[in-house]
């Protein structure tokens, strides 16, 4: 987009420039000098014009100028330096607008570069000039194309690096030419001065490359303006990075660095320049640069430390002054908790106070009536009786606390005691039962044998006890009618007995059952609500018997899987409860005697 107000002689300029032939048009360019000289430098008029020349690519048109060969272009290189200074005067203190990335990504680049090919030409015809005007003259302009490319570099600061990674660079360095390599040298020197960090940002090859030209400078050349210029350089990378100086003390490349140095001859203009690269190269200074590393460094991690507890101590800021606040109020909770307590503590005292002093005075009103209306031969005797009267309240009361008091105090004795006793009972019961199992599990211990003395004393006991009691005399018929009869009635006993067992067995069974049949009879359903098989449950005479069995089954279970503590309180014969849904039993597949349903 072509900006708005341009002015009239760029207008003029760029119709001519796109009229004219192709040789014509450097020649034409020049007239941009005169534009640009004419115009107060820093002026808003001056930005004014660079962004027109640019919008008409007018810049562009000079560097395709500078691409060409120089023998085809009218003027020679006294034309081509010109517009080297033209373009480097437009291209500063510019503003591109919208075209900025192009500017400043392509175009830029671009004519440094150029400038630095430009710079290898005029070396090379420099070289192979015969006539000492002629070297003049290549000189001069060499000069010229090198004050445009620091004016350019020193408008913009990031095209140094694109000028120190660049061979057209270096191979203008590593020239044997005193006049070119002091230019060089020089243009590298006012580079460094005016931002030596782009140094430390190329490759090292590259960097290694050009300490290893400026040091063959230093002690190879005779020339003292080259050395001169070497010794200021390499001071100056020196002295703004530690890690140049480390390298050229550390590094075996240049291992005999300062014994050289220190032969060189001590008249010389550039002597105290010398002296302080020799004093920066000494072990001494090296350890000084050394120390000033680490304290930097210390410093720093001292910053880093400093600054992440400071963030530390800020993050924390807002939980510690929330807990303060919730300290504080709870400890101002606290205080107005306890005024008002010691303010209700204040009344109810006040109130007691009042209350006693209204029952000591309606006591004593109460006293007064009674003395008025008591006989004066009574006085004495009713004030006696209420003596006694109050000695016993107070006695009652006093008695009372003290028994509860003592009470107080012999609780946890007397809950021991009942728990000692309840343990006891328990343990007792329990020894008693291990003792009956085994007393009824014991083996018999068989008869002990007797000696001969305990013999003689158990025959002395028979006869003595039978001389006491001597026996009737018994025939032997007798005796044998004795024995007879008590055989019979032993019989008849025991005959009885077992009919008696069996009657008591019959009985059992019956109540059982009729237990059993009531139990059912009482859960049965009424006749509306009776399915098809409640009926066959009253057929069978052994599904009661059944449910019996399967009661005391379940019963005994329970009592044989119960733990040992559950059982400290029992008797031998206390029932235990089964519950209702561990009896329910299907017997429908059961079937013990009794006669099969139809």
């Amino acid at each position: 987009m072509k900006p708005t107000g341009t002015d009239p002689r760029i207008l003029s300029l760029a119709a001519e420039v796109a009229k004219s032939p192709e040789q014509n048009v450097p020649v034409i360019l020049l007239k941009l000098k005169e534009i640009i000289n004419n115009t107060p430098l820093g002026s808003s008029e001056l930005k004014k014009i660079k962004q027109d020349i640019y919008c008409y690519d007018l810049i562009q048109y000079c560097l395709l100028v500078l691409t060409q060969d120089c023998s085809r272009i009218q003027g020679g290189w006294t034309t081509v330096s010109q517009l080297t200074q033209i373009l480097s005067h437009c291209c500063v203190g510019l503003e591109p607008g919208e075209d900025a990335e192009e500017f400043y990504n392509e175009l830029l680049p671009s004519a440094v570069e150029n400038f630095l090919v430009l710079g290898r030409r005029l070396q090379t015809c420099f070289i192979n000039a015969a006539k000492g005007e002629e070297k003049d003259a290549l000189l001069h302009f060499f000069e010229v194309v090198t004050d445009s490319l620091f004016w350019l570099l020193g408008g913009h600061v990031q095209l140094i690096q694109n000028v120190l990674k660049s061979d057209h660079f270096l191979r203008l360095l590593q020239t044997d030419n005193v006049q070119i390599g002091s230019t060089v040298m020089t243009v590298l020197q006012n580079i460094l001065q005016i931002n030596s960090g782009d140094l430390l940002r190329i490759e090292g090859k590259i960097l290694h490359s050009i300490l290893d030209e400026v040091v063959y400078k230093l002690l190879s050349t005779p020339s003292p303006v080259i050395r001169g210029t070497a010794t200021k350089l390499l001071l100056l990378m020196a002295e703004s990075h530690q890690e140049i100086l480390i390298l050229l003390r550390l590094s075996a490349c240049y291992k005999g660095l300062r014994s050289l140095l220190n032969k060189q001859e001590p008249g010389t203009e550039f002597s105290q320049e010398l002296r302080q690269l020799i004093g920066l190269l000494s072990p001494k200074a090296y350890q000084e640069v050394e120390d000033q590393k680490q304290h930097k460094a210390a410093c720093l991690i001292q910053a880093y430390w400093k600054g992440f507890q400071t963030r530390k101590r800020l993050k924390k800021l807002p939980s510690a002054v929330i807990t303060l606040q919730r300290s504080f109020r709870s400890k101002r909770t606290k205080m107005l908790m306890k005024l008002s307590r010691q303010k209700e503590e204040e009344d109810r005292r006040l109130q007691l106070q009042i209350q006693r002093q209204r029952a000591m005075r309606l006591s004593r009103e109460i006293r007064l009536n009674m003395l008025e209306i008591v006989h004066p031969g009574q006085v004495e005797k009713h004030n006696r009786e209420i003596e006694e009267k109050s000695a016993l309240i107070i006695q009652k009361h006093w008695k009372g606390y003290r028994e509860r008091k003592n009470f107080r105090q012999q609780r946890p004795s007397l809950t021991e005691y009942k728990a000692a006793v309840i343990l006891q009972r328990a343990t007792l019961k329990f020894l008693a039962k291990c003792r009956k199992k085994k007393k009824q599990f014991a083996p018999w211990p068989g008869l002990r044998e007797l000696t001969d003395a305990r013999r003689i004393e158990l025959k002395q006991q028979v006869d003595d006890y039978i001389r006491r009691h001597p026996g009737s005399q018994i025939s032997d018929v007798t005796s044998r009618e004795l024995h007879s009869q008590a055989q019979e009635r032993l019989q008849h006993y025991f005959l009885g007995r077992a009919l008696e067992e069996r009657s008591q067995q019959h009985r059992e069974a019956l109540m059982a059952q009729i237990n059993t049949n009531i139990e059912q009879l009482m859960k049965a359903p009424s006749l509306k609500e009776a399915e098809g098989k409640d009926p066959d449950l009253f057929l069978s005479r052994s599904r009661p018997v059944a449910a019996k069995a399967k009661q005391a089954h379940l019963t005994t279970l329970k009592h044989i899987q119960a733990p040992w503590w559950k059982k400290l309180g029992e008797e031998a014969g206390d029932d235990i409860d089964v519950p209702k849904d561990e009896l329910s039993i299907e017997l429908g597949t059961l079937f013990i005697g009794g006669t099969k349903p139809p």
